[in-house]
């Protein structure tokens, strides 16, 4: 069986690659892949390049070409999550046909297998780094030649577990991946990336303005946004947003004795 590290350099999968290093989870797989949509931010970029230095397996970093790129060149299967002004979330494709079936194919190649050609069932094992907090997002592989597993869940990790494990063994902290327009990202991750990865917000402002011009409203069938206000990225100040979910949280906490 090959067993093959699902790592998107984020918290969870990062802890997970090193605990395999260390031999906390065994067996140790025989490589890594990150699918590179060529749109995350430097901060997880550089972070990757570190994580690559240390461990003591291989990490492949295939990809389909930039998102972004292929999504303004008219390809439906690089729709990104976005917000349509007065209908709610669009449809993405962005994660099944940049991350899932880039990451099939290099395990294809990783096997010798030709594209399409027959491999044996539960040849493949894919580590993936979900932990108890985000249980629900549990699901076959959809190939009958890969079989999930997902090691931080047999040991009950939270979220919180990897992030001080890996504070406590590297005295290091990870980043959120995402691409840099992610319409997912809270609103502190926005903040976070506009103050300190201004670079990467300029980019992401850049893809919401052309979300909306006039091929791109026609093409949708509406005015996009990347923020859940519907307000151009470049408009919005995300420290009030911050505030206002936190003063919320507050009257919540205050409000409610928690027994229900």
């Amino acid at each position: 069986m090959l067993r093959v590290l699902s790592l998107g350099a984020g918290v969870q999968s990062t802890t997970l690659a090193l605990m395999a290093a260390h031999g906390e989870i065994t067996p140790m797989p025989d490589c890594a892949i990150f699918a590179d949509t060529q749109d995350e931010g430097q901060e997880t970029y550089e972070h990757l390049r570190w994580l690559v230095s240390v461990l003591p397996f291989p990490v492949y970093h295939p990809t389909r070409g930039r998102l972004s790129d292929a999504l303004f060149a008219g390809d439906d299967e690089a729709r990104i999550p976005a917000f349509v002004e007065g209908s709610g979330l669009a449809k993405r494709q962005c994660t099944r046909n940049f991350k899932i079936r880039v990451i099939r194919r290099e395990v294809r190649r990783v096997l010798g297998a030709r594209p399409r050609s027959y491999i044996a069932p539960r040849t493949v094992e894919q580590w993936i780094g979900i932990s108890i907090d985000e249980a629900d997002r549990q699901k076959p592989s959809g190939v009958r030649f890969i079989v999930n597993r997902w090691p931080l869940l047999e040991r009950g990790m939270r979220r919180s577990d990897c992030a001080r494990w890996l504070l406590e063994q590297y005295r290091r902290r990870a980043p959120k991946s995402s691409c840099i327009y992610c319409g997912f990202q809270s609103d502190e991750q926005w903040l976070h990336r506009k103050n300190t990865a201004p670079e990467d917000f300029g980019k992401a402002c850049a893809v919401d303005a052309r979300l909306r011009s006039p091929e791109n409203v026609a093409r949708f069938r509406g005015r996009l946004f990347l923020h859940r206000s519907c307000i151009p990225l470049q408009e919005i100040d995300f420290t009030a947003f911050v505030a206002k979910r936190r003063r919320q949280l507050d009257l919540l906490s205050n409000e409610c004795e928690c027994l229900c």
